[in-house]
């Protein structure tokens, strides 16, 4: 029944209403650009709704319903969970298209007059994780993790738990960080019990070094101006696009850049998405074309790219397009 109203109110002029985004800071920029493109081609468009929530309340929103009232699109700066995707599942929203848009990374930055940090991925993870080794983190300063590195207080300014920007940060450094720190890590994992795990390599500390900053990154880049010994975590388009007051703090001696992250030798590379509910493409109106309009937009030297995007491989982008060409649904099978 919400499906039909849903299509029933696309087709009366009065009541038909804009597409509807939310979901990722990282991906935000990316899909306003485009959301702004559409408008501008004219034809009377609703300019698209784009809600910058973090990628986990985004996809919770996403998968809540299927109806006007809900979202069309996810942005996502990491794959959907199997959990989320099992609510998408028992709310009746399905199927939905997984598109990859390109491809980014989780970049750590300072001021350009900060200290020139260079860290491991163990350095970061001896200075972010709430029980490094199994015991609380105690450490203050850069040097109590690293003798070779200065004695400055450990602060970082990052995104909220709700953020995928945070996932990844855990996932490609602070997680190979333990692993390279912790000779119980390996087996830790393997163990039907996984919270002893998750303890030591995945939990972000809490006790004041991490710094919550929310969803807005833009806050964070205004946070190293005042503040030039910290360290930012965001999405790469954010240390592009303050090139002129940031730069890239180099993880295991790999500064992030358009070509380290294109070619995967940064740590944090790492692909982004969009969710589509394929029934509100027969019922939102304009929703095809946007999507369509977006694979115009993703290539090497394209819009998006002057924005920060990196470009996913060719192959990538063909596989993308024919996803929404084709409407091809997500199968969940490989989801974690």
């Amino acid at each position: 029944m919400l499906v039909l109203a849903l299509a029933l109110s696309a087709c009366d002029g009065n009541t038909a209403r804009e597409i509807r985004v939310v979901g990722s800071s990282t991906v935000y920029p990316f899909t306003t650009a485009v959301a702004e493109t559409f408008v501008n081609q004219g034809g009377g468009r609703k300019a698209p709704v784009v809600e910058l929530i973090g990628t986990g309340a985004g996809l919770k929103r996403f998968c809540d319903g299927v109806g006007w009232e809900f979202p069309d699109i996810a942005n996502a700066s990491r794959r959907i969970k199997k959990s989320e995707y099992a609510l998408c599942e028992s709310k009746g929203v399905g199927p939905i298209l997984e598109v990859q848009i390109g491809v980014d990374g989780v970049a750590l930055a300072e001021a350009n007059n900060g200290p020139k940090l260079q860290l491991s991925k163990k350095d970061v993870y001896l200075a972010l994780a709430a029980n490094p080794l199994g015991q609380p983190n105690r450490a203050r300063t850069w040097r109590d993790v690293n003798p070779a590195l200065p004695a400055i207080p450990i602060q970082v300014m990052g995104p909220p738990s709700t953020s995928g920007t945070r996932d990844a940060l855990v996932e490609l450094v602070i997680e190979p960080g333990c692993a390279e720190a912790d000779p119980q890590a390996k087996t830790l994992k393997a163990a039907k019990d996984t919270a002893p795990y998750d303890s030591r390599c995945k939990r972000i500390r809490d006790d004041g070094p991490y710094i919550d900053k929310g969803e807005n990154d833009n806050l964070i880049v205004q946070g190293l101006a005042t503040n030039p010994n910290a360290i930012g975590v965001f999405g790469y388009s954010y240390l592009e696009e303050n090139a002129d007051q940031l730069h890239g703090v180099p993880i295991d001696g790999v500064a992030p850049s358009y070509k380290t992250i294109a070619d995967k030798s940064y740590p944090g590379a790492r692909p982004l998405f969009l969710y589509v509910k394929t029934r509100h493409l027969r019922a939102v109106p304009g929703l095809n074309d946007f999507l369509t309009l977006y694979t115009t937009m993703w290539g090497p030297g394209g819009k998006l790219a002057r924005r920060g995007l990196i470009a996913a491989p060719d192959d990538v982008r063909a596989h993308s397009a024919a996803i929404l060409a084709q409407r091809i649904a997500l199968d969940p099978a490989g989801l974690h």
